[in-house]
Parts: C-alpha cells; structure tokens; sequence
C-alpha cells in the first residue's frame, strides 16, 4: 500500500461516499474506487461494505482507518520538517546516549543548547555505548555520549572526544551497614552480592568492572545481571545487592540509596565520551560538542570542590 491510497480510503470515510471524497480531494471518483480497489487485494479482504448506502466499513476497513490516520499525520510531519530542513528554517541533531549520561552532562548540555540554538530539534535516543559507533556510521546519529573503562580499537572514521573521568562508587541500600560510611576500601566489598549492569550481549562493561574488582583482589559475588543501569539502581534499592556506579550517578539520584567512595581499587573511573564520525562539518554538532564539553567540566569542577 502507498500513502495515496491509504489518503484516499481515509477521505471516504471521513466524506461518507466516494463521490463526495473525489469532489473534496479533487479527483475523478474512478480514481478514488481505483485506489481502493489495490489495498483490497493486497490485504485479501474488502474495506468497505458496497451493499449498503452510504457505504460503511467493514472490520478490516474500521482496523485500518486510525492506523492509517497515524501513519498519513507522521508522513505530513517528516515531510513538513524535511522541507524546514531543507530550507533552513530549523535545524536537527540526533543523539544517543548511554543512560548513565541522564544524571550528568546529557541535561545540562541539552538545556545549555536549546538556549543558544532553540531552532534545531533534537532527537534523543537511547543506545548502549557498543550500539553507538554503528548507528553514527550509518548516519542514524550525529553524536553519542558513552561510557567507556576501555576505549574499544580505534576506528579512523569515529572520533572519541572526552568528557570527563568518573570515578566508581558503591551503591548500596539505605539499611545496609555500610551506608553510613564516607568512603570503604576495597577488601571491604569481598562479601558483597553485586549487582551488574547492563545486560547485554555487545556490552563489556560489566566484564570490565568485575575486571577491576578481580585486579584488586576481590572475586565477586554476582547476585543480579540488570538490563540497565536504572533497574540495577532500583534492585539496590530493594536490598537486594550493591553495585558499583559512576561517581556522577550518585549525585543526587536517588534517596533510597547511599553512594559511597571505594579507594584501592585497581582503575578506578569510567570516562564519559562524546563520539562522532570523522571529519564531518556541522554547526548544530559543534555547538552541541561544545555544551558537552562545557558540561563535563562542569562536573569535573563539581566534583573535585567536594573533595576539598
């Protein structure tokens, strides 16, 4: 089925005849019981129930009309912004970011942006740090925010500008005995069920931070694999294990856990990465690169002040 087809099928409807939708969409109403004719064949039932006048829709007809509605109003929108695009009255800039990114430089960029450059639009997708240099290279992204321990092998088209370094600390629940402690060495994790995160096939993350634990000399205990940080987050909360965050995630995110230091462990931050493809000119991704890197000083700022 084509738009026009869906166009003309909802116009019957909405007309309550196809004489009366041919005079309002301007066509021969040949045309109209043409272009009706193709999506019945193509769904193997009819849309409309021709024996009676006016006619009405049939089950399958009253199934397709609010979804072709839908699609009809988002192919006016894509065309609309797309002329917009084009004629440069607004600008747009898709972004991925990590969910961990939501409790640091990805608000604080996004407010400072839209101030200075209210007529782009922003997209803002969800997608784990291994899922971003795929979608940047097939044009699906302009810029992603990730978190990395180790930066994956280089790739000539991708750039990884950083951000700024995030320490571990441990979540852990409001009740648990080391919840009133500023700060723990890392021998004191050795019975602890952790929590990891996230989930997922492509990511290394959480081989990575139970990595770190191992080189420091703990075997950890692995109580629940959550699919993303914000599940893990609330499984701590539960009391149901503790995990180790970015110092950053604490700041301020949850009240039902306590978000303390951990010293001697081996490699002990994360860095936050802008990543972008190589060599490709933009003033929306520059102004944008621009407020992320305003952001992760920010933090950096923030959090060596409350270590003073």
């Amino acid at each position: 089925m084509n738009l026009r087809q869906l166009r003309y099928f909802c116009g019957v409807i909405e007309a309550g005849s196809a004489a009366a939708a041919a005079e309002r969409l301007h066509v021969a109403p040949t045309a109209i019981s043409m272009q009706l004719a193709r999506p019945e064949d193509i769904l193997g039932g009819e849309l409309f129930d021709r024996s009676r006048r006016p006619m009405e829709p049939t089950a399958l007809g009253r199934f397709l009309q609010p979804r072709a509605k839908e699609l009809l109003l988002t192919a006016a929108r894509l065309e609309d912004d797309s002329r917009a695009v084009a004629a440069g009255r607004i600008g747009w800039l898709a972004v991925g970011y990590t969910r961990s990114s939501i409790f640091s430089v990805l608000p604080l960029a996004v407010r400072a942006f839209k101030d200075t450059h209210p007529q782009v639009r922003l997209e803002l997708l969800t997608l784990l740090s291994e899922h971003q240099p795929e979608q940047l290279l097939a044009g699906r992204i302009q810029v992603g925010v990730a978190r990395y321990i180790e930066l994956p092998a280089p790739d000539p088209k991708l750039v990884y500008t950083p951000l700024f370094a995030d320490p571990f600390c441990l979540a852990v629940p409001l009740r648990h005995p080391l919840s009133g402690r500023k700060a723990v060495s890392v021998a004191e994790l050795e019975s602890l069920a952790f929590i990891t995160y996230p989930k997922d096939v492509r990511s290394h993350f959480s081989g990575r931070v139970l990595g770190l634990l191992r080189r420091s000399g703990i075997e950890p205990l692995v109580a629940h694999e959550a699919l993303e940080i914000h599940t893990a987050l609330g499984l701590v909360a539960s009391g149901l294990g503790c995990a180790l965050v970015g110092r950053s995630v604490g700041s301020g995110s949850r009240r039902d856990i306590t978000f303390v230091d951990v010293t001697g462990l081996q490699g002990d931050a994360s860095t936050v990465f802008a990543v972008t493809r190589a060599a490709e000119p933009s003033k929306p991704l520059e102004a944008f690169l621009a407020a992320l890197l305003a952001a992760g000083r920010t933090i950096e700022g923030g959090a060596a002040h409350a270590n003073t």
